[in-house]
């Protein structure tokens, strides 16, 4: 369950480093750069945690899906950026692929388990 914590807060700290990119080229001030720098690196090392329990296809589709999808969410809400259909459609299959990904790997693991076959699992 703790690599799961680790996956949710490299998701966290991927969007704030992002959006606190964002931030710092329409504001400017070295606090936007500061903040994205140190979220980002924290971003990859709780995701270097997480990737031990966790099937990396699936921590990197969770990660990298997750957190497209909150950082486009945010910067419609902070940022006033337009959100036309093509890319609420690009944002829902982004979702399906990921929950495909996910229940694709939960199956393949459950195989491997029973064959004993050790494996970092979802």
């Amino acid at each position: 369950m703790k690599y799961w914590f680790f996956l949710a807060v490299s998701i966290i700290a991927e969007v704030s480093g992002t959006l606190s990119m964002k931030y710092a080229s329409l504001y400017g001030g070295k606090l936007g750069h500061l903040m994205m720098y140190i979220m980002i690196t924290l971003s990859y090392i709780a995701l270097s945690l997480a990737i031990k329990r966790i099937a990396l296809g699936v921590a990197y589709a969770l990660w990298e899906g997750v957190g497209v999808l909150l950082i486009t969410l945010c910067s419609v809400t902070l940022f006033a950026e337009s959100l036309p259909l093509i890319k609420g459609l690009g944002l829902m299959v982004l979702i399906a692929g990921i929950l495909l990904l996910h229940g694709g790997t939960d199956k393949a693991s459950k195989r491997k388990d029973e064959k004993g076959d050790l494996h970092a699992t979802a």
